[in-house]
C-alpha cells in the first residue's frame, strides 16, 4: 500500500472564507479522495492560522480576546468544510498546544545550532499579509506587491533566522529535482528570486504579543511564518520520531496559491534543512480564482459566499464548476453567469439528462431491471473502449493535479454515452418484440457506463456519484467494465434541475458581491 500526504495551507481566521479560499480545498479533498479509491494510505491536513498582528488588531475591534475572536471563527472555517464535503484526516490549528510546544522546539533548536541570532530590524510590513518587504519590494506609493495595501515602518529588536546561509543548497535541490515546484512558471520564478539573493529572515516581534513566545526570551514572539509553515510536520508529531511522521513525512504534495509559493519554497525548505529534516516532495502552487478582472478579497469587496453558493446550487455542482473552469496552475475567472450556465450544460442538460432518460427507459421497457450479456455490435465495442480508456487518461491527469483536463476527459466519456443513444435509438428498437435482446443489451450498456463516469467523478463530486449509482441500484462501484451485471434502477430526482439564468443572477449579485 502506498502512502500520500497532501496539505493545503493553514487559514487565517480573519473571517468568513470565499470561493477562492475553498478552491485549493476543494482541489486537495479531490485528489484524496481519489487516492484513497486507487487504494493509498492517505492523510489530508487543512486547518488555521490563529497568530499575528493582524489577528490582534482584528480582535482588539471586535472587543474580544484574540483566543475568543478566531475560536467563534474557527467554527465557522469547521462547518465550511463540512459543507463542502471536505475529508480532512486532521485539522491542526495553530493555538493548539502540541503545535506550540513544537514551535518553540524548532526555535530554540535554530537557535543554540546558530542559525538563529538576535539583532535588530527596520523596514516596512504588510500586517494583512504578515510579510517584511524591502524598499525595492514596494510598488509605488509603498504599497505590498501582494495585496495592494498600505505597509507599516517597523523597527524593533528582532531574532533572525540566517536563511541565506542555506541559498546555493536550496538553487541545488530546486535545479536537481525540476518537479519540486511546480508549474514550471512558478518554479522558474523563484530561482530568479532566490539567485537574487537571499536576506536573512526575522523570525520575531516585539509590537505585539498575540503569538507563540520565544521560549527564552518571553518578550518575543515568534514570526508567524515560522510558526505557521512548522505545522505541516508538527501535525505529524513533530519533534518526536511518531509512526505518523515516519509514515506520512515527506509530504508527497503542499498545495498553495501562487501568492503564498514564496513562504512554501523558499522560506520552509531553508527551515527544513537548517532541522536536518527532508523536504516536502511537490508544491504545487495554482493561480487565482479572479473576480471581474481582479483577485478575490474581502478587502475588495468580491467576495462570493460558497456556502451561499452551495445552498442554492448543491455543493457538487459548486466543487464542479470550481474544478473544471479552471486549468490548475493558472489563473481563472469566477462569475455567476459562467457557473449557472455551466452547471445548465454540462450537469442538468450532460450528465443529469442522461442519467434520466436512461434510468426512465429502464422502468419503461423492462420494468426497470436490464441484464448484460448480449452480443456486441460496433457502437458497443467503441462505446466500451472510451469508459475503460477515460479511467486512464483521468487518473494520470489527476496525478498531475490537472483537475479540469481530468473532468474535460470524464466529459467526452458522458457526451459519447449521449451520443450512444441517439446512434442505438432504444424508442425504436422497442416497437420490435424481436428487438428486445438488442434493446436489453444496449439499456445496459448506458447502465454500465453512467456506472463507470459514477465512479470516475466519484473524487469530484462524491455526493453526485453516490446518487447515480442508488439510481441505478449498481452494487459494484469499481472501474472496471462488467459484462454480465444486472441493473435494478429507481429513478429519483433530478440530479441538477435546470436553472433560470437571468433569475439567479439578479438574487445573486444582490447576497455575494
Amino acid at each position: 500500500m502506498s502512502r500520500y500526504y497532501i496539505t493545503t495551507p493553514i487559514y487565517y481566521p480573519s473571517g468568513r472564507l470565499h470561493i477562492g479560499n475553498a478552491y485549493t480545498t476543494v482541489a486537495a479533498d479531490t485528489v484524496a479522495r481519489f487516492r484513497r479509491i486507487m487504494g493509498d494510505e492517505v492523510f489530508f491536513l487543512t486547518g488555521t492560522d490563529e497568530h499575528g498582528q493582524k489577528i490582534q488588531r482584528k480582535a482588539q475591534e471586535a472587543g474580544k480576546p484574540p483566543k475568543a475572536y478566531v475560536d467563534e471563527i474557527v467554527d465557522g472555517i469547521i462547518e465550511l468544510w463540512n459543507v463542502l464535503n471536505i475529508s480532512y484526516d486532521k485539522f491542526i490549528r495553530t493555538t493548539d498546544d502540541y503545535h506550540v510546544a513544537a514551535v518553540q522546539h524548532v526555535f530554540t533548536k535554530l537557535y543554540e545550532q546558530g542559525d538563529i541570532y538576535k539583532s535588530a530590524y527596520e523596514g516596512w510590513y504588510c500586517t494583512p499579509c504578515e510579510t517584511f518587504w524591502t524598499q525595492t519590494q514596494l510598488g509605488d506609493g509603498n504599497v505590498c506587491p501582494d495585496c495592494g495595501r498600505s505597509v507599516e515602518k517597523a523597527k524593533e529588536e528582532s531574532y533572525f533566522f540566517k536563511m541565506s546561509k542555506y541559498q546555493d543548497r536550496l538553487v541545488a535541490h530546486i535545479e536537481t529535482n525540476p518537479d519540486f515546484i511546480q508549474p514550471p512558471a512558478r518554479r522558474n520564478e523563484m530561482l530568479s528570486f532566490i539567485k537574487s539573493g537571499l536576506e536573512d529572515l526575522c523570525v520575531s516581534r516585539t509590537t505585539f504579543d498575540w503569538g507563540i513566545k520565544v521560549p527564552f526570551d518571553d518578550k518575543h514572539v515568534v514570526y508567524v511564518w515560522l510558526d505557521a509553515l512548522t505545522n505541516y510536520i508538527n501535525a505529524l508529531g513533530y519533534p518526536e520520531n511518531t509512526g505518523l511522521y515516519q509514515k506520512f513525512w515527506p509530504a508527497d504534495v503542499h498545495l498553495v496559491g501562487k501568492d503564498i509559493v514564496r513562504f512554501h519554497t523558499v522560506i520552509w525548505p531553508t527551515i527544513l534543512m537548517a532541522l536536518d529534516v527532508p523536504l516536502p516532495k511537490q508544491v504545487f502552487a495554482h493561480g487565482w480564482l479572479m473576480l471581474d478582472g481582479g483577485k478575490m478579497s474581502k478587502s475588495r469587496g468580491n467576495v462570493v459566499d460558497p456556502v451561499i453558493l452551495a445552498g442554492k446550487y448543491g455543493v457538487d455542482a459548486v466543487r464542479y464548476y470550481v474544478l473544471r473552469e479552471i486549468a490548475f496552475g493558472a489563473d481563472g475567472n469566477f462569475s455567476n453567469e459562467l457557473m449557472i450556465n455551466r452547471i445548465n450544460s454540462d450537469l442538468a442538460n450532460d450528465l443529469g439528462n442522461l442519467v434520466s432518460r436512461t434510468v426512465a427507459m429502464v422502468e419503461k421497457y423492462f420494468g426497470g431491471t436490464v441484464e448484460g450479456g448480449g452480443e456486441d455490435t460496433g457502437l458497443d465495442t467503441d462505446l466500451k473502449t472510451l469508459a475503460l480508456e477515460t479511467d486512464g487518461v483521468s487518473s494520470e491527469e489527476i496525478n498531475k493535479l490537472l483537475l479540469s483536463n481530468a473532468l474535460t476527459s470524464i466529459w467526452k466519456l458522458v457526451s459519447r454515452t449521449n451520443k450512444y443513444i441517439d446512434e442505438t435509438t432504444p424508442w425504436t428498437l422497442a416497437k420490435d418484440e424481436g428487438s428486445k435482446p438488442r434493446l436489453a443489451q444496449v439499456l445496459y450498456n448506458l447502465c454500465e457506463s453512467i456506472r463507470l463516469i459514477a465512479a470516475y467523478i466519484q473524487p469530484f463530486m462524491p455526493e453526485t456519484a453516490g446518487k447515480i449509482h442508488a439510481q441505478l441500484g449498481a452494487s459494484d462501484i469499481g472501474r472496471q467494465w462488467s459484462n454480465n451485471g444486472t441493473f435494478s434502477v429507481q429513478k429519483g430526482e433530478a440530479l441538477f434541475p435546470r436553472i433560470d439564468l437571468e433569475k439567479e443572477l439578479g438574487e445573486l449579485e444582490s447576497i455575494t458581491l
